[in-house]
């Protein structure tokens, strides 16, 4: 019986290492692809500009609805107002919705900016609704049963879109009657601030300047990202409205709209800064959210996916897209049976099989981080300097691999949750929202501590290729527990 709880134990552990494996090389798929298109991408925009003309001048723009997604958001609600209402744009056919679903303060400040704004020529509506059905999405879609505009503009209460954000993006639907969305590149007002904002940022970098991108310009799907996107209203009615059985709305309304034979754009040079989650706490909020939600929108869309009549390449991608949070209960997987496989071998044995696994972690370490890389170099003069804090972002992104398998988790089992709005700090903070008390970090510690016994076995049994891998784990896991647990204990000292 022992024999076979340990070889079955194997099995999972070789099977986790190679899921890694996969995803960190599809990675470097991603960076192939950005390459391979990014000099078509450029020459297409090149074409719609020359063709459209300057926007300012036209009289035929279309009308848009701009909606800011507010709910106690009393530090940068006022900031954002502001800067939709700077956009440039015909003021008779830019109407803004503020969709209001706050219970504290906010509201106030929501009235006055509305009035104030009103009172300077812009059409400004403040939406507000009895109860938060279906939270971000029941507003949206809230907001849309009473909107004006053909095409509609989203944004989170933490975003500044830029002056020029309307004029650079419209043109595209005026070009193209089958394009459903476009999406901006996210930017970072509080990049500066620590270690942990830096390393996010990275983060957001990859994912936004090399997959987005090269999704987009490869035929790909690709998803809204919640906010810094405008989209045509008739595509989302095409794709059957906004949803909320899911925590990902976007990835879902995306997918759906692009299975309904509708065109996306990504435009990584239109870049639409926002905040990034200063607290450990509030980040690990945000990641669980988008875990979960990206598993429920693949359980609730692959059956489709399947049957589209889209390239065998094109699917695969999907998959891996929708999935990607898998890597994390498979980091785990690997964190916890490394030392029974160990245990289980003749210690003086096995090298072929140690060996096999370092390559294989290699890959799925390494990979993202080429994907990183490249990112930054193209999205940065000053590249090298920023990607001195990799390191950082390495180790964050394994020491949440516990609060994200809980989330993979619970979306596999249909278990049910409320969405958690991740906390904003603004210019300056009016107020301190408090989040949850971080009981799993407990878990963590322990699992660093786990983690840092697996290690120092593995190095008294010569096992040398696997020992790094295993001290970025105990890193991670015991990094990641103590932020979290730091800012309860200070306060409570």
């Amino acid at each position: 019986m022992a024999a076979l709880l340990w070889y079955f134990a194997v099995f999972l552990y070789f099977g986790a290492a190679g899921a890694l494996m996969l995803y960190g090389l599809n990675c470097y798929v991603m960076i192939f692809l950005f390459h391979r298109g990014r000099r078509r991408a450029a020459r297409r925009l090149e074409r719609v500009a020359a063709r459209f003309g300057d926007p300012a001048l036209r009289d035929d723009l279309p009308v848009v609805t701009t909606q800011i997604a507010v709910y106690n958001e009393v530090n940068v609600v006022e900031r954002v107002i502001r800067a939709v209402c700077r956009m440039r744009y015909p003021r008779d056919r830019h109407e803004i919705q503020i969709l209001d679903d706050s219970s504290d303060e906010t509201g106030d400040i929501v009235d006055r900016m509305a009035e104030s704004m009103a009172a300077e020529g812009f059409d400004v509506q403040v939406i507000r609704r009895n109860t938060r059905t279906g939270f971000k999405a029941g507003a949206l879609a809230a907001g849309l049963e009473v909107a004006k505009g053909t095409l509609v503009a989203v944004f989170d209460a933490d975003f500044v879109p830029p002056e020029d954000y309307l004029l650079r993006t419209v043109p595209f639907f005026m070009t193209d009657d089958r394009l459903a969305l476009v999406q901006a590149r996210w930017g970072h007002l509080n990049r500066k601030r620590s270690f942990l904002t830096r390393a996010q940022s990275i983060g957001i970098d990859g994912h936004f300047m090399v997959e987005q991108a090269a999704r987009n310009w490869n035929n790909l799907y690709m998803n809204f990202n919640g906010t810094a996107g405008i989209w045509r209203r008739s595509a989302i009615d095409d794709g059957g409205g906004w949803a909320w059985d899911t925590l990902t709305e976007d990835m879902d309304l995306s997918y759906r709209v692009q299975f309904a034979g509708w065109r996306t754009l990504f435009l990584p040079d239109l870049v639409v800064p926002a905040e990034i989650p200063e607290d450990v706490n509030a980040f690990k909020s945000q990641q669980f959210r988008w875990a979960k939600g990206s598993i429920q929108t693949a359980l609730k869309l692959f059956p489709r996916l399947v049957h589209q009549p889209v390239p065998i390449f094109q699917k695969i991608q999907a998959f891996f897209h929708m999935t990607h949070y898998l890597i994390h209960p498979m980091m785990l997987v690997v964190a916890v049976l490394a030392l029974p496989v160990l245990l289980g071998f003749d210690l003086k044995g096995g090298p072929l099989f140690f060996g096999a696994v370092a390559c294989i972690l290699l890959v799925s370490m390494t990979a993202p981080n080429a994907l990183y890389l490249v990112s930054q170099r193209a999205a940065y003069t000053d590249w090298l300097r920023r990607v001195l804090i990799m390191p950082v972002l390495v180790v964050v992104g394994v020491g949440i691999a516990l609060s994200n398998t809980r989330a993979v988790v619970e979306a596999l089992i249909g278990h049910d949750s409320p969405f958690i709005r991740t906390p904003k700090r603004g210019d300056r903070e009016i107020k301190r929202y408090r989040t949850a008390f971080p009981g799993l970090a407990f878990a963590e510690i322990l699992l660093g501590g786990y983690c840092v016994m697996t290690f120092l076995a593995y190095l008294k049994a010569g096992k040398y290729l696997i020992g790094p891998f295993l001290a970025v784990y105990a890193a991670g896991f015991l990094f990641v527990g103590l932020l979290t647990l730091a800012p309860r204990l200070f306060r409570e000292g």
